[in-house]
């Protein structure tokens, strides 16, 4: 059964920082991508961050610079390192497992949340002074 847990959410002032996690389980295919996304109130679902079991990653424009994915192989954790925290980015964030895939020898990352089919419960972010 796979299993995704996230966690590392919390308050923190504009230009903070915090870093959320993602611990992982039951899936050991190798073409994975773990995908972040966060929702704000009123608003739809969107993609922050990816990252590929190959260490390739995607970043939406508006955290370009600012977030950052990683991942622990050993530890079947992924993180997203998130500074210079604004108001706008309050949401509940939330990660997902899906699949990469490759058309005509390039990599295609998943950014579409219809693309993912495993979902961790989200973690609230808050950015407020």
């Amino acid at each position: 059964e796979v299993q995704l847990q996230a966690s590392g959410g919390g308050l923190v002032r504009p230009e903070g920082s915090l870093r959320l996690s993602c611990a992982g389980s039951g899936f050991i295919f190798d073409d994975y991508a773990i995908g972040w996304f966060r929702q704000a109130p009123g608003k739809e679902r969107e993609v922050v961050s990816v990252i590929t079991s190959d260490d390739f990653t995607y970043y939406a424009d508006s955290v370009k610079g600012r977030f950052t994915s990683s991942s622990d192989k050993a530890k079947n954790t992924n993180y997203l390192q998130m500074n210079n925290l604004k108001p706008e980015d309050t949401a509940v964030y939330y990660c997902a497992l899906g699949r990469t895939d490759t058309v005509m020898n390039k990599l295609v990352i998943p950014t579409s949340a219809g693309d993912y089919h495993f979902w961790g419960q989200g973690t609230q972010v808050t950015v407020s002074s």
